[in-house]
């Protein structure tokens, strides 16, 4: 079977929801902002409660929103928030733990090495990529050029 680029793309526009960006930008900027918040909140009980200094309670925030996104996705939870909050949800830190976490759940029946092994990073993979080239190049001009 055989059809043209004009009918694929009218059996697209069929098939796919239109968007009401209307109301899924303000949604994804709330969601979005009560990640922020909450993190800023858990680093600021670090700093004022556990006495830690600014460096090490961004990091132990960092690891506990990994945490909580990691135990929200295994809950089933992530998702019912990422159907709300769309992009406002994937550009935390969160999101990456969604990222890595929702394939290691769904191919842990294929066994740790060819299931999880395999296929953990199958979202992130091209992040991780991607960034750690994207800084390599950065480094280099700041290296020749900025420094």
């Amino acid at each position: 079977m055989s059809i043209s680029k004009q009918q694929y793309d009218s059996m697209v526009k069929k098939a796919s929801p239109n968007s009401k960006s209307y109301m899924d930008i303000p949604k994804a900027f709330l969601i979005g902002g009560l990640i922020c918040c909450i993190g800023q909140g858990i680093h600021d009980i670090y700093v004022r409660s556990l006495a830690l200094d600014e460096k090490s309670a961004a990091v132990w925030t960092s690891v506990t929103l990994v945490l909580i996104s990691a135990v929200l996705t295994g809950f089933g939870l992530y998702e019912k928030i990422a159907k709300h909050g769309g992009a406002g949800t994937l550009v935390p830190i969160t999101g990456f733990a969604n990222a890595v976490t929702s394939p290691a759940l769904e191919f842990q029946a294929e066994g740790f090495v060819l299931g999880v092994g395999a296929k953990i990073f199958a979202i992130a993979g091209p992040v991780i990529l991607y960034g750690t080239a994207a800084s390599v190049v950065y480094g280099l001009i700041y290296y020749f050029f900025l420094r």
